[in-house]
């Protein structure tokens, strides 16, 4: 038996509990990948998109919960809510870094920090800490997960390094980096930064390879430089002909009135939670019009059809974890290999229509690739 079989026994599906699911970015993607997904998530609105997605849904706070409430779970997946440690939000995350590497490092060494995560400027803050919470809590319940992803905004890296020594600690081995969606088919331009850990691996594991060329504006692809093809555009994605410029509503360069643009034959900027804000226009400056919560989602690779639902609906859209990244990270994680027409034909077609007998990837050699 290899280790990746000790791993995961493919005679049953396996088992995931996603913490801060939000509307559903990473359960659409085991969906698509066989896989069973509890998730967790308090906010209401997010919850009633989900329940329309007919997605397995925990309506309640991470902190009140542990693997004890999803024994069948295991896979621990997450991605906390990142407003403190994104350059947009106020930045309270980025500046509690090193008390929050500190609490890892306490963790790790057994002690319960909880009534000092209080002390934070912003409660949030903290949530990053809760994935590694659960994780701790799994291995002392003698049940730890065999796989745990994890994923936020490119600030948390540091972090994600931290829970790698503390995870390493207790028996895995882990990885972590940033990837750019757009070098995985995801018609946007997004970072996230990544950790996958195995418990009882005997190898590193890998983050998964690219399957499109990075998006570098204003200069063309060598040609015959990688086997690789371009990018997803935004007219690709939006099925749409026409040309047209989305403009941003927010500003580049450090100047907040020069708003970023982008063409249609480009990948879109990063949707984040004010997409509805965002503005179309033909390249000769008439105004379009804006995209809806539909559109926003295919540009995230959510189906078309996806029953977006409850309220600030751009606002789950902007936070949740692009499906199709999603699909290559947990495939990447537990040893599946994608078939890359299938799984362009699940981000296509719709949600109601997805043939759960034919997942998007079978069982097969890690694909992944070293950490750069």
């Amino acid at each position: 038996m290899t280790s990746r079989q000790q791993e995961l026994d493919f005679g049953e599906r396996p088992h995931l509990v996603d913490l801060f699911a939000g509307p559903g970015g990473l359960d659409v993607a085991a969906h698509w990948l066989g896989i069973v997904a509890d998730g967790v998530e308090w906010d209401a609105g997010a919850c009633a998109t989900r329940r329309a997605a007919g997605l397995r849904t925990h309506q309640a706070d991470v902190r009140d919960l542990g693997p004890e409430d999803f024994p069948a779970a295991t896979i621990l997946t997450g991605g906390p809510p990142c407003q403190t440690y994104t350059v947009a939000g106020g930045g309270a995350g980025r500046r509690a870094l090193d008390q929050v590497l500190g609490f890892v490092k306490r963790m790790a060494a057994g002690e319960d920090v909880r009534s000092e995560l209080k002390t934070l400027e912003d409660e949030r803050t903290a949530l990053v800490l809760e994935p590694l919470r659960w994780a701790l809590r799994a291995n002392h319940l003698g049940r730890p997960y065999r796989t745990v992803v994890l994923e936020q905004v490119p600030a948390v890296l540091p972090v994600w390094e931290a829970v790698e020594e503390a995870l390493e600690g207790i028996g895995y081995k882990t990885t972590s980096g940033i990837l750019h969606t757009e070098a995985y088919g995801v018609p946007q331009t997004r970072r996230r930064a990544i950790l996958i850990a195995r418990f009882g691996a005997t190898e590193k594991p890998r983050l998964p390879k690219a399957t499109h060329r990075r998006f570098r504006r204003g200069s063309a692809p060598r040609a015959g430089a990688d086997d690789l093809p371009l990018w997803v555009t935004m007219g690709e994605a939006l099925d749409r002909t026409d040309d047209f410029v989305v403009v941003s509503n927010y500003g580049t360069g450090g100047d907040p009135k020069a708003r970023g643009r982008r063409h249609s034959d480009e990948p879109a900027a990063t949707v984040t939670g004010k997409v509805s804000r965002n503005r179309l226009e033909t390249p000769d400056g008439k105004n379009l019009a804006r995209l809806d919560p539909w559109d926003a989602g295919r540009l995230q690779t959510f189906p078309r059809d996806y029953p977006w639902s409850g309220k600030d609906v751009s606002q789950q859209v902007g936070n949740a974890i692009p499906p199709r990244l999603a699909a290559h990270v947990l495939a990447t994680a537990l040893g599946l290999v994608i078939d890359p027409r299938r799984l362009d034909d699940a981000v296509r077609g719709t949600w109601q229509d997805f043939d759960e007998s034919r997942p998007v990837a079978t069982e097969g050699a890690d694909t992944g690739r070293d950490v750069d």
